[in-house]
């Protein structure tokens, strides 16, 4: 009897889904962080917090053109107490 592409695939996803989806997350939300805290150290001058000289903002402008929009609307988007994290239901 021989399995198919199919179950491999399915199998692998099975086994991502177990073991390697959380880790991924995780480390989406953690990069997510971190280039919220670049742009804001680079461009914070944008939304009112002047951390970095201008002129090195200046000269990073046209590599994060595309990343500004996205950015200023998350950060200055209204939030409350618990919106910080996703409540992870670990060991359940």
């Amino acid at each position: 009897m021989k399995f198919g592409a199919g179950f491999t695939s399915k199998l692998r996803e099975f086994l991502y889904g177990m073991f390697g989806y959380e880790t991924a997350q995780q480390a989406l939300e953690l990069r997510s962080a971190m280039e919220t805290m670049f742009m804001l150290v680079t461009f914070g001058d944008m939304v009112g917090v002047p951390i970095m000289p201008p002129y090195y903002a200046l000269r990073l402008l046209p590599h994060a053109a595309g990343f500004l929009p996205s950015w200023k609307r998350r950060v200055l988007r209204e939030r409350s107490l618990g919106d910080d994290h996703e409540h992870h239901l670990h060991g359940v």
